[in-house]
């Protein structure tokens, strides 16, 4: 398997920079508003699971190690409904990820259930920028699978 293009973001270095911009903005807010840089990237990985995104799942995976999230909770993730690793909180940012990314296959993809659910365990601020980081992995990850970006791992011995 083979990119068909370059990454859009490497070939429209405004919009690269801009990207990074917001993404540093975006985790200077999550600091601010006490989201955990650990929850971000967990959705965020949920979210890059979810649309077959590998060198965003490769990536987040990596963010959350280094943010000093454990390997059992990362691999996890894809069946965070099914084990006790999360709080109610990172299950809330999970859920909210999970109806953010899958538009496509409900009338009313973020219900008021979910949205009353992470209203509980983030104040407006926190939730903006959980929403808005969502998104943005979102796009990163519509940019990535449309162009076929590959993950480049070194081979393991």
């Amino acid at each position: 398997m083979q990119s068909r293009m370059r990454n859009p973001v490497i070939i429209l270095p405004d919009v690269g920079q801009s990207l990074q911009a917001l993404g540093k903005a975006l985790f200077a807010s999550a600091e601010k508003n006490g989201v955990p840089a650990r929850t971000l990237f967990l959705a965020y990985l949920r979210a890059s699971q979810i649309n077959g995104d590998s060198v965003c799942v490769d990536l987040h995976s990596r963010n959350a190690m280094a943010a000093g999230e454990s390997a059992e909770r990362i691999l996890t993730v894809s069946a965070w409904r099914d084990t006790t690793n999360f709080t109610d909180a990172e299950r809330a940012a999970l859920s909210l990820s999970e109806s953010m990314t899958r538009l496509y296959d409900q009338t009313y993809p973020v219900s008021d259930e979910v949205y009353k659910e992470a209203a509980l365990h983030y104040d407006e601020a926190a939730l903006a920028t959980l929403i808005t980081g969502i998104a943005t992995a979102n796009l990163y990850n519509r940019l990535n699978v449309s162009t076929r970006q590959i993950v480049d791992v070194l081979p393991r011995n």
